[in-house]
């Protein structure tokens, strides 16, 4: 996956790749887009890094490669954020105008009914901070956007959360694997490292989200 990024890298080809993966995982949660996110930014990275030390030996000054190197990313993060507002927008209207069918599908689950019912309090208080921590957390954009569609949330409840979330989540991600691309270079181990690090960011919005069942079981 990683030498095939890496052969799209600086190609529109990329975007694509990431943009279908980050839209279709808001239904298939088990598609890697945080991890194609990063490998895109670490192979991206690398490239930019390799090319500096070529253009410092050659005598160009390698400044010229950095902001290409934050261009691309900035344009990573704009792609990403995109596409994960446009998938959760795609699952919220589908959920709001199939309402009983999802709503029949959620009630199975005791942890996806609890997590719709934090969802519509978080959203009427105005907390939708919730929404943020979802984005991070395994298959919690799925529960979040399906849940505030079958709940009729209006989109001015949930839109500019779920921007918010895309946002930090993209920034978040591709900031992990450009770092770790500047660092380490682009080879598997810093995309391993990036995407613990990812990972750990998610076992963490997991466990802020389960703490106020906690403080109401006491």
């Amino acid at each position: 996956m990683w030498e095939n990024l890496g052969a799209l890298s600086g190609t529109p080809w990329v975007y694509v790749v990431v943009s279908l993966s980050i839209v279709l995982d808001v239904f298939v949660p088990i598609l890697p887009s945080g991890v194609l996110v990063i490998t895109a930014a670490t192979a991206a990275a690398g490239t930019g890094t390799a090319a500096g030390a070529v253009g410092a030996v050659g005598g160009a000054g390698t400044s010229v490669h950095g902001g290409a190197d934050l261009a691309e990313m900035f344009s990573l993060v704009l792609c990403a954020a995109t596409a994960s507002v446009l998938g959760d927008m795609v699952a919220y209207r589908l959920a709001w105008r199939g309402g009983d069918r999802f709503d029949r599908a959620i009630g199975r689950s005791r942890r996806l009914t609890a997590a719709q019912q934090r969802l519509g309090t978080a959203l009427t208080r105005g907390g939708g901070g919730i929404v943020v921590l979802a984005r991070f957390a395994p298959a919690g954009r799925s529960v979040v956007s399906l849940g505030a569609g079958v709940a009729h949330r209006t989109v001015r409840e949930f839109l500019p959360w779920s921007a918010l979330a895309g946002i930090t989540w993209a920034a978040y991600s591709v900031s992990l694997g450009y770092f770790g691309g500047q660092w380490l270079g682009s080879s598997w181990v810093s995309t391993a490292l990036s995407v613990f690090a990812l990972f750990a960011a998610g076992s963490a919005a997991v466990f802020l989200m389960r703490r106020p069942d906690r403080h109401a079981a006491h």
